[in-house]
Parts: C-alpha cells; structure tokens; sequence
C-alpha cells in the first residue's frame, strides 16, 4: 500500500530522526541531555516561559546535529576520499552544533541553576 505523499514525507522525516538516534554517537548523547532536561524541567516545575526556552535549546541542537549528520553522510558518499573542501565542509557543520549545544549549556544554566541550588540548600 502506497502512503500520500504529505504522509510519506512524515514517514521519512521520521526514520531519519530514529536512524540518526541509532547510528550517531552525538545524537544519543544530545538524546539524553534533552531527556535530562525535560524530566529536570517537571521536577523542578520550571515555568511556562523558562521551559519554553528549554525545548528551544533542545529543538536547535537536534536540529543543528540533524544537519550535521545529513552534511557529513552527503559529503562521504560524494568525496569519500579526503579533500580540503569536504573537510571545511564538515566542520563548518560540526561548529553549527558547537554553537547551539553553548547556547543549550547557557539555557540550562540560566533556568536550572537557581532550582538546583534551592534543592541542594534543602
């Protein structure tokens, strides 16, 4: 049975979230902050607006790691031997989550370390 289109497209963005999850080393990781992170924000029952910022984190990195992923595969399959381009090319995206994991740090530091110091004094 054929999918629609619109559907089908679903389908693939999908497999391409839980295949990276799978094969990626850094998207587990990002994985399991964003998870620590969610479960931090309902323990400390973090504001509306603060936890906004949370899953803004979260959505960049996944995001940016996506793409660093999807550029490091294309780049491989187009230039598996090495060349200075394709290496520029890579880290050009490698940077793109270094960005947006600092910016997470900096989120998480802004919204969870008031909470955490009012749990550690208790």
């Amino acid at each position: 049975m054929r999918l629609p289109k619109e559907i089908a497209a679903f389908v693939h963005a999908f497999r391409g979230i839980v295949q990276s999850v799978r094969n990626e080393r850094h998207m587990k990781i990002h994985t399991a902050f964003a998870a620590a992170a969610l479960v931090l924000s309902v323990v400390f029952r973090i504001p509306a607006p603060h936890f906004l910022l949370v899953l803004l984190a979260i959505t960049l990195v996944m995001s940016a790691e996506l793409m660093n992923t999807a550029i490091e595969k294309t780049v491989d399959l187009a230039m598996p031997e090495q060349h200075p381009l394709a290496r520029t090319a890579k880290d050009a995206a490698a940077g793109a989550v270094l960005v947006t994991a600092v910016f997470a740090v900096i989120v998480g530091l802004y919204v969870f370390l008031h909470p955490v110091r009012e749990w550690l004094a208790i």
